[in-house]
């Protein structure tokens, strides 16, 4: 079986989501970057969370860890997607972004294409 590769950290947005699994980022016309790339869709350039300056490093961990803006997005994509930023978050503190980028590419990827969070479409 032919795989297509696996993702990398850069992919990793700093809410948690997987910006290779993307609809925006698969798409063929005007595919974005990712939101740690130029350029990203203007929803992700402006985005608070990716913007937010209390952040430590490369993903949300700072003291009012889960926010506000963060409880949202992740209640959001729970209704609409099945998944969770928050999840993702705790399972990269806990367990290293190596670990999480194998789990997300042994889910999403496969010799058919890239799983999409978004359409669950196969690109």
């Amino acid at each position: 079986m032919i795989r297509f590769g696996k993702f990398s950290k850069n992919q990793i947005a700093p809410c948690g989501i997987n910006c290779g699994a993307c609809r925006a980022h698969l798409r063929e016309k005007n595919p974005c970057a990712g939101c740690n790339n130029d350029p990203a869709i203007n929803h992700c350039q402006n985005c608070k969370i990716r913007l937010c300056n209390k952040r430590r490093g490369s993903f949300c961990d700072c003291d009012e860890f889960p926010c506000q803006r963060l409880k949202q997005l992740d209640n959001r994509y729970r209704q609409k997607y099945g998944m969770s930023e928050i999840e993702n978050l705790i399972f990269i503190k806990d367990n290293g972004i190596e670990k999480f980028l194998q789990q997300e590419s042994a889910k999403r990827i496969s010799d058919r294409g890239i799983l999409c969070i978004h359409d669950g479409k196969i690109y």
